[in-house]
């Protein structure tokens, strides 16, 4: 799937922290998107993954993906690596490269239940993700999913909840709950059982666009990868 990710460059938003750019990605996305064109759910050594960054944009370079974001938990030291390689890459080469957008995977609480909320496009700098980019999970009330999300849109971003399939409460509870504080997406295409070659669940992919279409929500894919390999989650 070819999209224009920039017909209009301005100088004043890095590329990385592009939120439009991200969000026209987001619209077009499907089934087939993931792993080959986009990816926006992967780990790096800098949280619970194995891949250091410069393997990471080695193998997206590779897949040739178009745009992918890392997501490690509560810190975007992986990101800043990848970022420095490959804005050396960019000095060196005059192919394309992919677009890499801030990330990161936060560890949050709705409806009393653990959940993951992605943060895309975010300023790392913004004071109201301090707290969350401390390499662990936040405590009390800073781990309320409406602050999350909140505190990923002051800096400027765009909120996806992680895989909402995986959880002791269904979709049908945590989606439109999570809509009401402001969610911006949620992540559609999954692989729930780690399929080799990966694919999306049909039968949870099914339950969460049903969601997703009425709560007027974004759609996004990643394989979470945590091994060595960004085509699977092991």
């Amino acid at each position: 799937m070819a999209v224009e990710l920039a017909p209009a460059f301005n100088p004043l938003v890095p590329a990385a922290r592009d939120v439009v750019a991200l969000r026209r990605v987001f619209e077009q996305i499907h089934a087939n998107s993931c792993p080959t064109s986009f990816n926006f759910h992967m780990h790096t050594v800098n949280s619970d993954g194995q891949l250091q960054p410069e393997m990471l944009m080695q193998q997206a370079i590779a897949i040739g993906l178009q745009g992918f974001a890392i997501t490690d938990h509560h810190s975007v030291n992986g990101y800043r690596i990848a970022q420095r390689w490959l804005d050396e890459q960019h000095s060196e080469q005059d192919r394309p490269l992919p677009h890499l957008w801030v990330g990161v995977e936060v560890t949050s609480r709705l409806l009393g239940t653990e959940v993951h909320i992605l943060g895309y496009a975010f300023d790392p700098e913004s004071p109201s993700m301090q707290r969350y980019l401390q390499r662990q999970a936040p405590q009390g009330g800073e781990a309320d999913a409406e602050q999350v999300i909140s505190a990923i849109h002051q800096a400027g971003g765009l909120a996806i909840l992680a895989h909402p399939v995986r959880y002791k409460r269904s979709p049908e509870e945590l989606i439109p709950q999570s809509a009401r504080f402001g969610i911006d997406g949620v992540e559609t295409y999954y692989a729930y059982n780690n399929p080799n070659p990966w694919q999306t669940s049909p039968e949870q992919t099914k339950r969460v666009q049903h969601l997703s279409a009425n709560f007027g929500l974004l759609n996004t894919c990643g394989t979470d990868t945590h091994g060595l390999s960004l085509l699977q989650r092991l």
